[in-house]
């Protein structure tokens, strides 16, 4: 099984590579006269010739063979082509299934999609697909009254070059999902699995080269580079200044301890005094009162005296 699906891998990038050489010789070559076809007047249009409708004027559809209103459009898209000439215009096609890129490019977001293009600008027809609205569009020009497309979103703006650019490679991973899921008979989930570790490392290997391309532009300053006079002297002065700023800040708080142990004491000594002014008003009271206490003991003593005598008498 392993050698068979080796071989199938090999033919899926075979076809591939052949596909990318061969395209715009497949291109050019369906535009031809084949015998046995009716040839067409429709000119079809790849990523490698649709710079054409850079120049004159253009009328050109997004179709894909599977959308039914593209199937009813053709033959009237067949005669408009025929009368190219008489209107004096080009008149293309472009299969979507075929040309992402082209259908990124002009960001195609419904089928069918009609394009008027006049020397580069381009305009979005909008009207109805008869036969007669679309030769009225050119004869009348009723394109001069339609707004054309906005300067960045043209088809030769680099942002639509961009979205081309991704359409495309969304149109190749759709080919590898397929030959996954058809040819080799993987389940879906699994190549949905194949598909996310595959980002995962491709987003892991573009980070490392941004990162080396970062390193080679702008290097890293080395740590051991010799320093300067000047840059050692204004080094070692930021470290003093931060040795000193503790010192300082210690000395503040010894400064702040003393006052307020002063202020205490101040106030202990206050409060001292005035309750010894107190306790001395106190004891002048009690001296004071203390001498009218024994004088009054006095007089009473004397009174019983001269008393006594009175009666003795």
């Amino acid at each position: 099984m392993a050698p068979g699906r080796w071989r199938q891998g090999r033919r899926l990038l075979r076809a591939l590579l052949l596909a990318a050489l061969l395209g715009p010789a497949a291109c050019f070559s369906s535009s031809f006269y084949s015998p046995g076809e009716p040839r067409s007047s429709v000119r079809v249009l790849c990523g490698s010739n649709w710079s054409l409708v850079l120049q004159g004027q253009w009328m050109l559809e997004f179709y894909a063979p599977w959308c039914p209103a593209c199937r009813q459009l053709e033959p009237t898209w067949e005669s408009f082509a025929k009368d190219s000439e008489r209107l004096g215009i080009a008149v293309g096609k472009v299969d979507v299934t075929q040309e992402p890129g082209l259908s990124g490019r002009f960001f195609v977001t419904t089928l069918p999609t009609i394009y008027h293009a006049n020397d580069g600008v381009f305009r979005r027809y909008r009207g109805s697909r008869t036969l007669e609205d679309l030769q009225g569009y050119i004869l009348e020009r009723k394109w001069e009254a339609v707004e054309p497309v906005a300067g960045w979103k043209s088809p030769s703006s680099i942002m639509m070059h961009g979205m081309a650019g991704l359409f495309h490679f969304s149109g190749w991973i759709r080919q590898i999902h397929n030959y996954l899921t058809g040819t080799l008979g993987v389940h879906v989930w699994v190549s949905y699995a194949i598909f996310i570790l595959a980002t995962l490392l491709i987003g892991l290997l573009l980070g490392l080269i941004l990162v080396l391309i970062s390193d080679c532009l702008c290097p890293a300053k080395s740590k051991h580079m010799a320093e300067t006079p000047e840059e050692a002297i204004s080094k070692e002065n930021a470290e003093n200044a931060a040795l000193e700023q503790p010192d300082q800040a210690a000395d503040g708080k010894d400064l702040s301890e003393g006052e307020d142990a002063a202020n205490s004491s101040a106030d202990e000594s206050e409060e001292d005094l005035a309750l010894g002014k107190e306790s001395g008003g106190e004891e002048m009271e009690d001296l004071s009162e203390q001498p009218l206490a024994e004088s009054d003991t006095e007089s009473t003593v004397r009174q019983r005296k001269s008393q006594g005598a009175e009666k003795e008498l």
